[in-house]
């Protein structure tokens, strides 16, 4: 009898190897930023052999992209934590809320800030970001459609997605002229995905009774 090949997880000690190998990467992303980063210096962060890092991820843009998923893993959870709908009074509410937890991701998180809005001119890297950011889109939009009766949208263009890429590009101005994001620019940056949503949501969008 013939059997039908699954993908499979991996297995426990392979998890917390890539772990270990991710940590690494993280650390000295943070400290000495992405041009400095390859194999040899993450393996002897992480203590193990270069072989090890290299049985995960082949090249250093495979590892980047490895680690900009495990941020973006970040980002996802912050949109599915719970939201207290009672305090809601309007959209404008809800994205302040989600703003603010992604600046939060960033603020604690220098491989976020490296990665995502620093200019490392690594195509695969931004490739994978601008797929996770599709992905964090829909899940955003989810999470509005769960608290307030959206109006259509078009579906020739990713509204949420799009916002979030718009927000973006003045954190990133800000991390490339102060290193950071800082208080002013955050509030910028918040107002650039409101200005842009708003294009699409109306200022009083019915809130539901209670969350879907």
């Amino acid at each position: 009898m013939q059997r039908t090949a699954t993908a499979r997880k991996p297995r426990a000690s392979s998890q917390a190897r890539i772990a270990v190998i991710l940590s690494a990467a993280r650390a000295l992303l943070a400290e000495q930023g992405v041009a400095s980063l390859s194999i040899y210096s993450v393996a002897e962060r992480a203590a193990i052999p270069a072989s090890s890092v290299y049985h995960f991820f082949a090249s250093v843009p495979a590892l980047l992209e490895g680690l900009t998923a495990d941020i973006h893993a970040a980002f996802r959870a912050s949109l599915q934590a719970p939201i207290s709908h009672a305090e809601l009074h309007s959209w404008r509410d809800l994205s302040c809320i989600v703003e603010q937890r992604m600046l939060a991701i960033y603020a604690s998180d220098a491989a976020a800030r490296q990665l995502i809005l620093a200019q490392h001119g690594l195509s695969e890297v931004t490739q994978a970001d601008r797929q996770h950011d599709l992905e964090l889109g829909r899940l955003m939009q989810a999470l509005f459609e769960r608290h307030f009766d959206l109006p259509a949208l078009p579906e020739d263009v990713d509204v949420f997605a799009l916002a979030m890429e718009l927000g973006d590009r003045v954190y990133a101005r800000s991390v490339q002229l102060h290193g950071s994001i800082t208080p002013r620019l955050a509030e910028e940056g918040m107002r650039v995905f409101d200005a842009y949503l708003g294009l699409y949501l109306p200022p009083y969008l019915p809130k539901r009774g209670a969350a879907l």
